[in-house]
């Protein structure tokens, strides 16, 4: 799918088509000051029913100028989103964690949720491990994000490297929608050369 081809509706966001050195280039920011984590904040494709496949795309995070203190560049994909918006999976990644020396934060810098329940903070809240870890990333530099995704399983790999698998969906193995371009707090994402190969 070409980026200049792309149809999306931005849910809680705002988004628009720029172009970054003459390559079409999807741009999203989250449209209210909302400071709840892991929402339905992306901007989602029209006329897209995915279920199993792999999801490629490349990624660029910026801090936005008034962004807070907490913000860490938090871009990626949300998949499997239901028609009303009220259910999906996603992982993103935190670009600001990859390059820092904080040891506890290096190990948050990619992050799988899903929505509505089982947000980050729910699996810090329970001492849950499994759905985080650390990769070599940083903010302004183009990251090539590919997502296997194969009923209840989620291979995710950043720059194609291995950043997390995720062995049980939350939402299970039939679930199928469309996908979704995501961005959370203090974030202006960029994202172009997507690619949707359907294994279903």
């Amino acid at each position: 799918m070409n980026n200049d081809q792309l149809k999306v509706i931005p849910i809680n966001t705002k988004a628009k088509l720029v172009s970054i050195n003459h390559e079409p280039t999807l741009c999203v920011i989250k449209a209210q000051k909302l400071y709840e984590f892991d929402e339905n904040t992306y901007a989602k494709l029209a006329g897209c029913d995915f279920h199993n496949g792999t999801i490629e795309v490349q990624v660029l995070s910026q801090l936005l100028p008034d962004a807070p203190d907490f913000a860490r560049g938090f871009i990626g994909l949300a998949f499997r989103i239901n028609e009303d918006d009220s259910a999906f999976e996603s992982f993103y990644i935190r670009p600001t964690n990859g390059q820092t020396t904080d040891p506890v934060r290096k190990q948050h810098a990619v992050q799988y949720f899903s929505y509505p329940k089982y947000n980050f903070e729910y699996f810090r809240t329970h001492h849950i491990t499994d759905f985080e870890g650390p990769a070599n990333i940083a903010l302004n530099q183009w990251i090539d994000l590919r997502a296997e995704i194969k009923d209840e399983t989620g291979k995710f790999y950043l720059n194609d490297r291995l950043a997390l698998k995720v062995d049980h969906l939350k939402h299970g193995a039939s679930p199928r929608g469309t996908i979704g371009f995501f961005v959370d707090i203090g974030t202006k994402g960029f994202f172009k050369n997507l690619q949707i190969t359907p294994a279903d």
